[in-house]
């Protein structure tokens, strides 16, 4: 009787610690469940990762869009000569020349500038020859002044002063009516005149004529008197 009750003691004594055991085995295998249940959210993500990269894909089609408003805007630009030429032979698909020696560049840009010139002086004349006809009218028709090319000046004006020695001030008067304002603008000027034998005094109505410089302010000579002064 005495060894079936130690017996039962120590199956009772061991049934607890397997009772210990049980949830420490329980609790230790929970842990090693749970990065499974971890796992699975971590391969679903991979799963949805191409699905959120195919837009990325497609926004590099929508990006050329603003790259292509500047090259409309780029021929309202003004290039340089350089840039121009620059333009020009990246756009050149013929076969390249030769070299050439800086003697026949020079020769070249001669002949291009002689036939550039020749296209200004053309167009200039074309210029001329339509500015003739669009000023030609009733106007034109009329008999302009009647000094000739090379003619001589001939003025008209009163003597201010003939203290000289054979030289007489002359001043000239203009009187005019303003284009724009309608206002009488009246203007003088004095001029030197030679006079040779003296005859003209001060407040006389002389005409002078234009010549050759006699003096360093002699540029006139004197034609008549006109009227004597009273």
């Amino acid at each position: 009787m005495a060894e079936s009750e130690e017996q039962q003691n120590q199956e009772q004594s061991e049934q607890p610690e397997d009772a210990q055991e049980a949830p420490e085995a329980a609790a230790e295998e929970t842990p090693a469940e749970e990065p499974a249940a971890e796992e699975t959210p971590a391969e679903e993500p991979v799963a949805e990762e191409p699905a959120a990269e195919e837009p990325a894909a497609e926004e590099p089609a929508a990006a050329p869009a603003p790259a292509e408003a500047p090259a409309a805007e780029e021929p309202g630009e003004t290039l340089s000569p350089r840039q121009q030429r620059k333009a020009a032979r990246s756009r050149f698909e013929g076969e390249a020349r030769p070299p050439r020696t800086p003697e026949e560049r020079l020769a070249e840009r001669a002949s291009q500038r002689r036939r550039k010139a020749g296209e200004r002086s053309r167009w200039r004349k074309k210029q001329r020859t339509k500015h003739a006809a669009r000023d030609r009218g009733p106007a034109a028709e009329q008999p302009g002044p009647s000094r000739e090319p090379g003619s001589r000046k001939v003025r008209q004006g009163v003597v201010v002063s003939s203290k000289g020695e054979k030289t007489i001030t002359v001043r000239l008067e203009n009187v005019r009516r303003h284009r724009l304002y309608e206002k009488v603008l009246r203007e003088s000027n004095t001029l030197h005149a030679h006079d040779e034998a003296n005859e003209a005094n001060e407040g006389d109505v002389v005409r002078v004529v234009e010549c050759r410089p006699l003096s360093r302010t002699k540029r006139w000579r004197l034609v008549e008197v006109l009227e004597k002064a009273r």
